[in-house]
């Protein structure tokens, strides 16, 4: 398995794009709300440390084993960006890739993240990954949903204070 890049996904309502600098501005005001802020820490970021984080982002891991693959979620009917996802993938004799999303608040408890999630784990079953892993903050309850709704199960292992969720591809 060699360097795995973001392709654009699409589902009934939502098109994921690969990542690019020039979603920074649109970002950082979906980003804004702090309460999105409130398990993983940090705070909204202005555009300009937005866009050097998605450059950085977009050149890659520097370990030649890993690839990083960053979507943006655009909803398609309102023509906006609303989220991202993400997969770290590890490749070697059994891939695996540790995924993650957000979705801004105006958005939030409409099903957009559990829909991106299925089809980004769509996508990374395509690319031969045998393992998909979350880690999500246990009393995050809206994260948990979207991970349960994705195929994936808590396990007793915990990181950072967090549970790791598996799914087995």
């Amino acid at each position: 398995m060699s360097d795995i890049e973001a392709t654009p996904i699409s589902t009934p309502r939502l098109d994921l794009l690969p990542l690019q600098a020039q979603h920074a501005e649109e970002m950082a005001t979906v980003l804004a709300s702090p309460d999105l802020y409130t398990f993983t820490g940090g705070s909204p970021p202005a555009p300009q440390e937005l866009r050097a984080r998605y450059e950085r982002m977009i050149a890659g891991s520097p370990d030649p084993a890993v690839s990083w693959c960053n979507w943006v979620i655009r909803h398609r009917d309102e023509g906006c960006l609303a989220g991202t996802v993400q997969a770290t993938i590890s490749t070697g004799s059994s891939p695996a890739a540790e995924v993650a999303w957000v979705v801004g608040r105006p958005w939030q408890g409409r099903g957009i993240a559990a829909e991106a999630a299925l089809a980004l784990i769509t996508w990374l079953r395509q690319q031969s990954v045998q393992t998909v892993i979350a880690h999500i903050h246990p009393r995050h309850q809206a994260s948990a949903a979207v991970a349960r709704a994705a195929g994936l199960t808590p396990t007793s292992y915990r990181h950072d204070g967090e549970r790791r969720w598996r799914l087995l591809l």
